[in-house]
C-alpha cells in the first residue's frame, strides 16, 4: 500500500550515465582546480626554496602511493561508497589545515588533498568501468573533462587572487566544493558498484596484481603513458610559478597561465572528433611529440621569460590532448574481474609522477636552474612518444571499422 507513495525514481533509482559521472568530476575540479596554483607558491612563500619545494612534494608522493595502493584492501573491509565519501572528507580536511598558514600546517594540508585525489580516483576510475559501456569510455572521459572544464579553468587564476585577497578563502571554497562533492555522490545512488561474481574467497591484495599487471604490455604502456603525462603536468604547476618568480614575471602569473591552459578544455569535443577521424596511435604520438617539443625548447629559451613561458603554455594544449586520449589504452584492455584492482594499480601513476618529478627536479636543479627541470620533463615526453610507436594501429576502433580498415 505505501509503496505508491514512493516515488518510482527511488524504488528504481535510474543506472548512472555518462552525464553524472561528468558532473560529480565537473565538482571535484572545483575542490583541485581553486588550489592547484596555490599549494605551490603557499608551499614556496613558507620554505623559500625550490629544492625543499621538491623535497616536500616527493615525500607527499611517496605517501600518496601507498595510500593509493591500500585503497583495494580497504574496500575488503568498507563497502566503496564510504571509501569514496571518505576520500572527500579528506578535501575539506586538508583544506582546514591549510588555512592555519605554517609550513608544517601546509604540507599536512598537502597530503590529505593528495591522498583524497588518489582515494577519490581509484573508486570513481572503478565505478566508471561498472556502469559506462566500453563503447562510451572515449565519450564519458571527454564528458569528464568537458563538465571540469570551468573549474579548472576559473580555479587557479581566481585562487591566486582569492589567496592574496584573503589566505583562507581559496581552502574555504575547496572545502565547500568538497562537502558537494559527496551530497552529488549520495544523489546519483553509485552504491558499491556492480558484482560480477561472488567469490568465495576475499579479494587477493593488490599488490598480488602487480606481476598480472606487468605481464600485459598494454596495460604496462597504457600506464607509463600516464606516468610520463602526469610529470609534464606536475613540471607545468610547480616549476612554472617558481620560474615566473625567479624571473621576475610576478607570483600571479602561474594561476593566470594555467587557467589560460585548462580554458582549452572546451575545446575537448572538437579534440575528440579530432581522434576519432584518425587512430588512437597517432593521436598520442602527436600529443608526446608536440609537447616535448615544446616543452625541451621552452627550456631552450629561458634567457627570454615571455617566450618560456608560451611554449610551455602551448605544449599544456597538447597535454590535454593526451589527458582524453592516452589513458585508453589501460581502460580499454582491463578486465572486468580485476576493475578495482586495476583501477588502484592505474592510480599509482599519480604517485608515481608525483614522486618521480619532485626527485628528477631536485637532482637538476643541484647543477641547473628551474629551466633545466623543463628540458628533463621534454626529453621524458619525447621518450613517450617513442614507446607510442608500439600501439596496434587499430586501437579504440570500433571492431566494424577496424575490419573494413583490414579490407581495405
Amino acid at each position: 500500500m505505501h509503496q505508491r507513495y514512493i516515488p518510482e525514481w527511488l524504488r528504481h533509482p535510474p543506472t548512472p550515465g555518462v552525464r553524472g559521472f561528468a558532473t560529480l568530476a565537473g565538482i571535484e575540479a572545483v575542490a583541485r582546480g581553486i588550489l592547484i596554483s596555490v599549494y605551490p607558491l603557499a608551499v614556496f612563500k613558507a620554505l623559500g626554496d625550490a629544492a625543499l619545494v621538491s623535497a616536500v612534494y616527493f615525500a607527499v608522493g611517496l605517501a600518496s602511493l601507498a595510500s593509493g595502493l591500500l585503497v583495494p584492501w580497504i574496500s575488503r573491509f568498507v563497502p566503496r561508497r564510504f571509501v569514496y565519501i571518505f576520500g572527500c572528507l579528506l578535501y575539506a580536511t586538508g583544506a582546514f589545515l591549510a588555512i592555519q598558514g605554517s609550513a608544517a600546517a601546509l604540507i599536512a594540508g598537502l597530503l590529505c588533498t593528495t591522498a583524497a585525489t588518489v582515494t577519490c580516483f581509484v573508486c570513481f576510475n572503478a565505478y566508471v568501468l561498472d556502469y559506462i559501456a566500453r563503447a562510451d569510455l572515449g565519450k564519458c572521459e571527454t564528458s569528464r573533462m568537458f563538465y571540469s572544464a570551468l573549474g579548472w579553468t576559473v580555479g587557479p587564476a581566481l585562487g591566486v587572487f582569492l589567496l592574496k585577497a584573503w589566505a583562507p578563502a581559496p581552502f574555504l571554497v575547496a572545502a565547500a566544493a568538497a562537502l558537494a562533492m559527496a551530497t552529488v555522490f549520495l544523489v546519483l545512488r553509485l552504491g558499491n558498484g556492480k558484482l560480477i561474481t561472488r567469490s568465495r574467497r576475499p579479494p587477493a591484495n593488490p599488490l598480488a596484481y602487480l606481476p598480472r599487471f606487468a605481464a600485459q604490455p598494454r596495460l604496462v604502456a597504457g600506464w607509463l603513458f600516464a606516468v610520463i603525462r602526469s610529470c609534464g603536468w606536475w613540471v607545468y604547476v610547480v616549476y612554472l610559478p617558481i620560474f615566473a618568480i625567479e624571473s621576475g614575471l610576478g607570483d600571479r602569473l602561474g594561476g593566470i597561465v594555467l587557467s589560460v591552459t585548462n580554458g582549452t578544455l572546451f575545446l575537448t569535443p572538437l579534440m575528440l572528433r579530432w581522434v576519432q577521424r584518425r587512430s588512437l596511435r597517432r593521436a598520442i604520438r602527436t600529443g608526446f611529440l608536440a609537447a616535448g617539443l615544446l616543452f625541451s625548447g621552452a627550456a631552450l629559451a629561458a634567457s627570454l621569460p615571455w617566450i618560456t613561458v608560451l611554449a610551455l603554455l602551448a605544449g599544456s594544449g597538447f597535454l590535454i590532448l593526451l589527458d582524453i586520449s592516452a589513458g585508453l589504452p589501460f581502460l580499454l584492455a582491463v578486465r572486468p574481474a580485476e576493475r578495482t584492482e586495476m583501477s588502484a594499480v592505474y592510480s599509482t601513476f599519480r604517485d608515481v609522477s608525483g614522486i618521480a618529478t619532485p626527485a628528477a627536479a631536485w637532482a637538476v636543479l643541484a647543477v641547473a636552474p628551474v629551466a633545466g627541470v623543463f628540458l628533463a620533463s621534454g626529453l621524458g615526453l619525447l621518450a613517450a612518444y617513442a614507446l607510442a610507436g608500439r600501439l596496434p594501429p587499430r586501437l579504440g576502433q570500433p571492431r566494424r571499422k577496424a575490419l573494413r580498415l583490414a579490407a581495405a
